[in-house]
């Protein structure tokens, strides 16, 4: 990943150097790893092939499609769910804000996990848990172990949230606004399939909410494949390059991938400008980036808690709001895979046009008053204007791929952006728990969907506000360093 710093000898000696064969360049990866700063097995390494990047692009979509159906799924068929387990209200409340509380609990553990085990082989254990809980769930008999089982499923979701835009970084630091749009165009594009396929699903398995709810694992089970062969790639995101010798002079420079070189300061500039700036050889040794005293990072953190709030809550209870309207089953599944649909194209043009401004700000503006006219319309004239709200409510909730796109411009570095990761979304899921819960306490309590509906109106106000201050054109290195 990081440029090559070599003398003049080193670099012809490893040029002349003919790669040998071996599962994922293995002999080709030892030797990649005794050239300083050169990282083994990534990009512009011998280690590294086409069928490489295109197995880790196929197992990032898949990984990404899994993010949420065992979340969707379950709020197109919650009617049918509570009824089978006998769930009030309030306790179906606690099941929709579970999601939430997982990512805060088991998020944070995941750049410790990755730097022990590689991320590679992180996300490929979230998949087999995903595949496991989904699999287990509808035959766990009784509530208790329904409850387990979807934190089993949602703890493998949540280690793969926090190292998505890790990957990103380190193996596609020129492309982090079109590879966040990628993976966050799959990951739209599995919610929305989960949210309209799982009645149909249902009924075509005999009218079973249980099958219609595991059919899911097949999906989660292919996600695997593709990480298996990135288990052994244990080379952690934040590790920093070897220091380089003080007496090797303006001459050395980079190498990259075909072999060109160019001076070492215009390739600092040109990475610059493409958005995904790395810095300088830095001592082995670096102090831990004190993340809390970021203003950028706490924004960012309530930005990304508020907007999980509104997705959480509509993930788990638009379907039967607009039940509860007098629409069919069928067809509230189909509004709330709209809802979700919004994203497949939202979410690869946000985050190219977020990255090409040097504020983030005006979007988080726009996508929130687009929330706002859906909350109305849904408040006034849920069922008449159905899929107008439904559109709208799809716009407001791309701010999601926003979310993750200024995770990865608000830090410099690989290490930077893991930290920054890991502490944005465990703190905004923290704050989202709450939400979907308070929200069937208000429908338990007050028979309709009126003040859950203005609740989720007035947290719209906090969220453009600190998604405005977490757009601003800064990095948590910076002002963590003050």
């Amino acid at each position: 990943m990081m440029g090559l710093m070599a003398s003049d000898e080193t670099r012809t000696e490893t040029r002349t150097e003919t790669p040998q064969s071996a599962p994922l360049g293995r002999e080709a990866a030892e030797r990649d790893a005794r050239v300083p700063g050169r990282t083994p097995g990534a990009p512009g390494t011998r280690a590294w092939t086409t069928w490489t990047t295109r197995l880790l692009l196929l197992g990032i979509v898949l990984a990404a499609v899994n993010l949420r159906p065992a979340i969707t799924s379950l709020g197109a068929l919650l009617e049918e769910v509570r009824d089978g387990l006998g769930m009030s209200g309030s306790v179906a409340g606690l099941l929709t804000s579970v999601p939430p509380l997982c990512f805060a609990v088991f998020g944070v553990t995941a750049p410790r996990l990755a730097r022990r085990f590689g991320p590679g082989a992180v996300v490929c254990a979230g998949m087999v848990a995903i595949t496991a809980g989904l699999l287990i769930r509808p035959y766990a008999g009784g509530t208790a172990g329904f409850l387990a089982a979807t934190a089993l499923a949602l703890m493998g979701i949540a280690v793969s949230n926090v190292l998505m835009p890790v990957i990103v970084k380190r193996f596609f630091p020129d492309r982090v606004g079109s590879m966040t749009g990628l993976y966050s165009m799959a990951l739209a594009f599995g919610t929305s399939i989960a949210a309209a396929a799982t009645v149909p699903m249902t009924n075509a398995l005999g009218g079973d909410w249980q099958p219609g709810l595991a059919v899911w694992a097949v999906l989660a089970a292919a996600a695997v494949l593709p990480w298996i062969p990135f288990v052994r790639d244990r080379k952690a995101p934040s590790e920093p390059p070897p220091a380089r010798d003080a007496s090797k002079g303006a001459h050395e420079i980079d190498e990259v991938d075909e072999g060109a070189a160019e001076p070492t300061a215009a390739r600092r500039a040109d990475r610059r400008a493409a958005g995904a700036a790395r810095p300088a050889a830095q001592p082995a040794e670096q102090p831990p980036l004190r993340i809390t005293r970021s203003r950028t990072a706490w924004a960012l953190a309530v930005f990304f808690g508020l907007q999980a709030t509104a997705a959480y809550i509509t993930m788990g209870w638009m379907a039967q709001i607009f039940r509860d309207a007098g629409v069919s089953a069928g067809t509230a599944g189909l509004l709330l895979a709209v809802i979700m649909v919004m994203g497949v194209p939202l979410a690869f043009v946000i985050p190219r046009v977020a990255t090409r401004l040097p504020h983030q700000g005006p979007i988080v503006l726009v996508l929130g008053v687009c929330g706002l006219a859906g909350y109305a319309g849904l408040y006034f004239a849920p069922a008449g204007g159905a899929w107008a709200w439904a559109l709208l409510l799809g716009v407001s909730n791309c701010a999601f791929p926003l979310a993750l796109t200024m995770v990865g411009m608000r830090a410099r570095t690989g290490a930077g952006v893991a930290q920054l990761s890991a502490f944005a979304q465990s703190t905004g899921y923290l704050i989202s728990i709450p939400g979907p819960l308070l929200v069937g306490v208000l429908y338990q309590h007050s028979g309709g969907w009126g003040m859950p509906i203005a609740l989720m109106s007035a947290l719209m106000v906090p969220q453009m506000l600190v998604g405005f201050l977490a757009g601003r054109d800064r990095t948590v290195e910076e002002e963590a360093a003050r």
